[in-house]
């Protein structure tokens, strides 16, 4: 699918990994809408690329259905659609202190596994609504899970659920979706230089990087948004979950 012109939808778009995909996506010319949390910097982002900005809770229906209908406005409708939203939480099963927080985990869940299939099953509604182009496509969608959903780590149980859910949902979604020429892809980035390691010394980002067999450094965010918009381009990419990490399988701690 050429990006040319069509609408597009960044969740998590503000930051990291979802702002280098709406910068790569605005540049190869799609109607970029960044929807995110974070008014502040998904404002400036989007009036830095020429994109719109939504602020929305991917969790919350209202909020992102308005930034769908944003996505949706330009003249080829919303064709792309891609979730970067997430957030982590480091507790073991039980420990010393007791059993694992369950409001924390099932907040994890509802974020990166809930606020993921949100976003995805709202999208794909609209997304149906398009014309097919000459092959019958009308769209894709683009997910974020995590080699955490592989190689989780001590601590990680909630967070590993939740992106396992989100690689464990991307065949039968695109099997759903096929009948109306929608494909369904997942990314499973590895440690790559997002703001949330970007708080931890040289050092430290340094090992982590040093860890990975080739290249033995951290991923860069453009790195996965050059990725997507491979995902966009090649029709046959779909229903797969593609690790992004250099070849690195975690340890357990």
């Amino acid at each position: 699918m050429d990006v040319q012109g069509v609408g597009a939808l960044v969740a998590g778009g503000a930051s990291g990994l979802g702002e280098a995909t709406a910068r790569a996506l605005a540049a190869a010319g799609a109607q970029v809408t960044v929807a995110d949390l974070n008014a502040e910097k998904g404002a400036a982002l989007a009036a830095e690329i020429g994109a719109r900005f939504v602020a929305a809770d991917v969790t919350d229906p209202d909020a992102v259905s308005e930034a769908i209908r944003s996505a949706a406005e330009p003249q080829m409708g919303l064709r792309v659609s891609v979730c970067c939203a997430g957030i982590g939480w480091a507790e073991r099963v039980a420990h010393k202190g007791g059993p694992h927080n369950l409001e924390y985990f099932t907040k994890v869940i509802g974020v990166n596994l809930i606020g993921t299939f949100n976003v995805l099953r709202l999208a794909a509604a609209a997304i149906g609504e398009n014309e097919p182009d000459g092959e019958g496509e009308r769209g894709v969608c683009v997910n974020t899970a995590s080699i955490a959903a592989f190689d989780g780590q001590i601590g990680q149980v909630a967070y590993a659920a939740s992106k396992g859910g989100i690689a464990g949902m991307t065949l039968p979604a695109a099997r759903d979706m096929a009948g109306r020429g929608i494909r369904v892809m997942t990314i499973a980035p590895g440690l790559f230089d997002t703001p949330l390691l970007a708080a931890l010394p040289e050092e430290a980002r340094t090992a982590l990087g040093a860890g990975i067999p080739f290249p033995s450094r951290l991923g860069r965010p453009e790195e996965y948004a050059r990725l997507v918009l491979e995902i966009v381009a090649n029709p046959m990419l779909n229903g797969e979950t593609i690790r992004l990490d250099g070849a690195l399988r975690m340890p357990p701690r």
